[in-house]
């Protein structure tokens, strides 16, 4: 039996998406030292969507794991797909736009307090934000109403786009053809039959799969084009056990995108945090993740990062080049031209009763610039001899302080175990009755 280690969990990933995304924008000062990328969750899906007008090209990449032949993808499409319009795509290609827009950690280190800076303070950039420039077959099944409009193999995949008439006898027509998809089926997919959608349906080629000597199964791409602009997600959630977590990176000559049926709010930032939460990054970032998500009553999207592609500042990666942004679907692109792509990496954790709508989108003209950013600040080490060394010694403890306060809102954990990961006494618990008067 073949097993995919570390790769593509959602069983059925449904992901049909139809999009669309002036300018100010400010950069932010500092030296990234980390960041919270898509590896941070057990079960997470990733899709890049870069569009146009009416063009879209989608980029889906499961982290299904499991048997190689038991491998099924479903996704509903607005049109009729052919060969021409289906490519496999190369892993890489994900790793690098999520890396360059995972929210990051960046630090400062604080300069000699006795050192003079015009026009006061001692910090190199600090939380200033500065100006920047930014067919078909037609063999049919007349008993269950459902027709094979096109069958092509791409790489490793063996594909069908499907049509049909009845959920009940497309579940059927999937079970009876081999494809491992959950009973019941039927009632998610009827909603897609209704709106007259096509059905793109991918297994295994076992033989492409063991002649390229693959590892995992790589991601699957398609182009087409449709007014509409939309993310069917309730599918996925058919034989899901927990909360799934979606990261979208939307791909835009305009601007940022909104999601028109969901709160979209944009994740904590720019927040001072102590310093040894340099080596619990990831720690850190998934628990003020989950408090954010929760306070927000689990029914919004995050925004992590809406950025021209021409820069970033700090880097967590460097910008992708122009082959690369090609590689992840960008067509308008003209040779010896400044790059117009702009990002918006949106976060969504879900489960069936929180998010029972497929996402909607719309685009903006808005390229404001944001970022999930944390920050850390390094005091002066060396020593210091001019006659303010008490008064910097004090500000630097108020510093700390707010930092473990921030610490303690962002993440819901003790104040106490805070402090005494930072190196810093507990503090006494405030009587009951004190909250009570005040």
């Amino acid at each position: 039996m073949k097993k995919i280690p570390q790769i593509l969990t959602l069983f059925l990933l449904i992901v049909a998406v139809f999009a669309l995304f002036s300018p100010s924008a400010w950069a932010f000062c500092g030296f990234y030292v980390a960041k919270a990328d898509a590896r941070l969750y057990n079960q997470a899906s990733q899709v890049i969507i870069a569009r146009d007008g009416n063009r879209t090209v989608l980029t889906m990449a499961n982290d299904y794991k499991g048997e190689v032949e038991d491998f099924a993808l479903v996704v509903p499409v607005p049109v009729v797909l052919t060969e021409e319009q289906v490519r496999v795509a190369e892993p890489k290609i994900i790793e690098r736009i999520d890396a360059f827009s995972a929210p990051r950690l960046v630090e400062y280190f604080d300069d000699n307090p006795c050192m003079f800076y015009p026009g006061g303070g001692t910090r190199g950039g600090g939380d200033v934000f500065l100006q920047s420039a930014p067919e078909a077959i037609a063999r049919s099944d007349k008993t269950l109403g459902v027709t094979v409009e096109s069958r092509f193999t791409v790489g490793e995949y063996d594909i069908i786009i499907l049509s049909a008439k009845e959920s009940d006898g497309l579940e059927t027509w999937l079970v009876q053809n081999g494809y491992k998809i959950p009973s019941g089926a039927s009632q998610l997919l009827q909603p897609y039959i209704r709106q007259n959608l096509k059905f793109f349906v991918a297994k295994v080629n076992l033989t492409e799969f063991d002649k390229g000597g693959f590892q995992s199964l790589r991601p699957l791409m398609m182009a087409y084009e449709s007014p509409k602009f939309m993310l069917p997600i309730r599918l996925g959630m058919m034989n899901a056990t927990g909360e799934q977590d979606l990261i979208v990176y939307l791909l835009s000559p305009q601007g940022q995108t909104e999601i028109t049926n969901y709160r979209t709010v944009k994740i904590p930032s720019n927040v001072d945090i102590p310093e040894f939460i340099q080596n619990k990054f990831a720690e850190f970032y998934q628990a003020m993740f989950k408090t954010a998500y929760e306070r927000e009553q689990k029914r919004v999207a995050f925004l992590e990062y809406a950025w021209d592609m021409q820069g970033c500042d700090p880097c967590a990666a460097d910008p992708l080049t122009p082959e690369e942004l090609k590689q992840a679907g960008v067509f308008w692109l003209n040779p010896g031209q400044p790059t117009n792509v702009f990002i918006s990496r949106v976060h969504v954790r879900y489960t069936r009763e929180t998010f029972p709508e497929d996402l909607q989108f719309q685009e903006t003209g808005n390229r404001q610039l944001f970022q999930g950013r944390y920050v850390i600040n390094h005091p002066y080490k060396g020593e210091i001899t001019c006659d303010i060394a008490e008064a910097y010694k004090e500000s630097v403890q108020e510093r700390q302080q707010q930092e473990i306060e921030n610490l303690a809102r962002l993440t819901n954990w003790n104040i106490n175990d805070i402090r005494r990961q930072a190196n810093l006494p507990p503090v006494e618990e405030e009587p009951w009755w004190r909250r009570l008067w005040n």
